[in-house]
């Protein structure tokens, strides 16, 4: 524990404070979600600049500002591929993805893999994709809030990781889409600015010297020169080609982002929160590495792994250190601010990973393909809110038993199992006129098992470093499976549509979908009056 017990007073009161103006927001939307429309994408009233926020809000995670900056600190430079390879794929969407997204959809994602394909069997596997993303992404956050309980707080990690999924749920189950998006454009705002804060402070220290600031973290870190240079982290190249596809790759097939483009009017609107994502997340995350280098060389690799072997507690170290170090007040009052922004950081991202696996649930599995699409939306929006209290729970109970995998890992599984299935069946469908239900099966079903089977013989799960049987070795050496899932997955969805029966449904329907995603005809229309 770093905090005094003023420290986690202090903590405390910032921390209930952003509770309480979080639950206003949510009382104040519950009237704005009753219907399946209002809960599930906030009736499609969002502006580009408030959905882009929100967007931003939900990138700028406890994987960023914990597990990024926990990585450089620990491996210097291989920890700068998360940065760049969280924003890279951002260049994608605006250009392919966005626009064409929001006019084919819904809801989900899953409409637009269904809009011309045998619906009911693509829906079921997207769904089962589209979950296992998200909670791979619930158990980064809930993690990082374990680790930063732990150092801060009277209670332990695993009671902060129950706190943060009640009230989740709460925020879910009573506002939402809506109250979500407004909780994450206010947590955005916080830690943006607690970010630039912090990067201001420690650039300071070193006379706004970037060179000076390597300099000292090489020292510190006790590699020297190896600090700066590729190869502490990823000793595997392929490894490292691996993570970099499934960052760049993954962000379009995420269903926690890529719904949020259902939440604006129209296209246009659509194109301009990608703009502003790139915009604000992406120096975002450039200060990000900076306070991993920072906590680098002010606080230093021994006490970094003493408090979280993870590397989880870079940030809030450095936090303290900037305010003056230990039983400071400056030092007690910035951790405490910092720890209290991570806090709000982690809420407000688990309340869109919720909602997103709920919308698979109620919507994709539920309507869609138990019921044809016969059902009310009463009954739609009441299985949304059951499937919110189970998803809550599963995400705990997984976080509880990986408290000690770091946080930006999980965070870069869950691109490769986007990339690996998702992706390759929102391609094909928006572009390839031949693709049939078979592709579409086959895509999402080898894509989603290879990166997870991966995984699971991989070294996160064996071995030294992994979770289970720390005396064996890997089969696998690659800690994530994205440079071969990724291929496997595209791979099988253009066999599987060459090896099945031609569908003249889907390829008669491929020009109304064309028409539909660059024109904006038919789309869905908001709520606004």
């Amino acid at each position: 524990m770093i905090a005094s017990a003023k420290g986690q007073i202090l903590t405390s009161s910032f921390f209930i404070a952003f509770i309480v103006v979080s639950l206003c927001i949510t009382y104040w939307a519950t009237r704005r979600a009753k219907n399946a429309s209002g809960f599930f994408v906030a009736g499609r009233r969002l502006s580009g600049w408030q959905n882009g926020l929100a967007i931003s809000g939900d990138y700028m995670s406890a994987a960023s500002f914990l597990g990024i900056a926990g990585l450089v600190s620990l491996y210097g430079f291989d920890g700068l591929l998360y940065s760049f390879g969280f924003i890279v794929g951002w260049v994608a969407i605006v250009l392919i993805v966005a626009e064409p997204l929001r006019n084919s959809g819904k809801y989900t994602i899953s409409d637009v893999m269904a809009f011309r394909l045998k619906a009911r069997p693509v829906r079921a596997l997207a769904a089962a994709s589209s979950i296992a993303i998200g909670l791979l992404y619930l158990l980064a956050q809930l993690v990082g809030a374990g680790a930063i309980a732990s150092l801060l707080l009277p209670i332990s990690p695993s009671a902060a990781i129950v706190v943060v999924g009640l009230l989740m749920v709460v925020y879910v189950l009573f506002g939402g889409m809506v109250a979500t998006t407004y909780v994450q454009i206010v947590k955005a705002v916080l830690v943006f600015a607690t970010t630039a804060l912090l990067a201001i402070l420690l650039l300071y220290r070193f006379g706004f010297s970037l060179d000076a600031l390597l300099q000292a973290a090489a020292s510190s870190s006790g590699k020297g020169r190896a600090f700066l240079e590729p190869g502490l982290y990823f000793t595997n190249k392929l490894d490292l080609i691996s993570l970099g596809l499934a960052l760049v790759l993954g962000t379009a097939g995420l269903p926690h982002i890529m719904m949020r483009f259902y939440t604006v009017p129209d296209a246009k609107q659509a194109r301009v929160s990608a703009n502003w994502v790139i915009g604000v997340v992406g120096v975002y995350l450039v200060m990000t590495t900076v306070l991993g280098f920072g906590a680098a060389a002010l606080v230093g690799h021994d006490r970094i792994l003493a408090a979280n072997k993870a590397g989880n507690s870079a940030a809030p170290l450095l936090a303290l250190e900037l305010g003056g170090g230990n039983g400071t007040v400056g030092g007690e009052v910035l951790v405490a601010f910092v720890s209290a922004v991570t806090f709000a950081t982690i809420l407000a991202v688990v309340a869109g990973l919720i909602i997103a696996a709920t919308s698979n649930i109620a919507y994709d599995l539920y309507s869609q393909v138990i019921h044809r699409g016969t059902n009310d939306e009463k009954s739609e929006v009441r299985v949304a809110k059951i499937a919110t209290l189970a998803v809550g729970g599963a995400a705990v109970a997984l976080a509880l038993a990986a408290q000690t995998l770091n946080v930006a890992f999980l965070v870069g599984l869950a691109f490769a199992v986007a990339a690996s299935g998702n992706l390759p069946v929102i391609l094909f469908s928006l572009f390839w006129r031949r693709f049939n239900t078979t592709g579409a099966v086959a895509a999402l079903s080898i894509g989603l098992c290879s990166a997870l089977g991966l995984v699971a013989v991989g070294p996160a799960f064996i071995g030294p470093r992994g979770l289970f049987f720390h005396d064996l070795h890997p089969l696998l050496t690659l800690t994530n499976p994205g440079i071969v899932s990724i291929p496997l997955g595209f791979i099988a969805g253009w066999l599987g549509t060459l090896l099945g029966v031609r569908e003249a449904h889907s390829e008669s329907r491929f020009r109304e979908l064309q028409i539909r995603a660059l024109t904006g005809f038919g789309a869905e229309v908001s709520d606004h009056p």
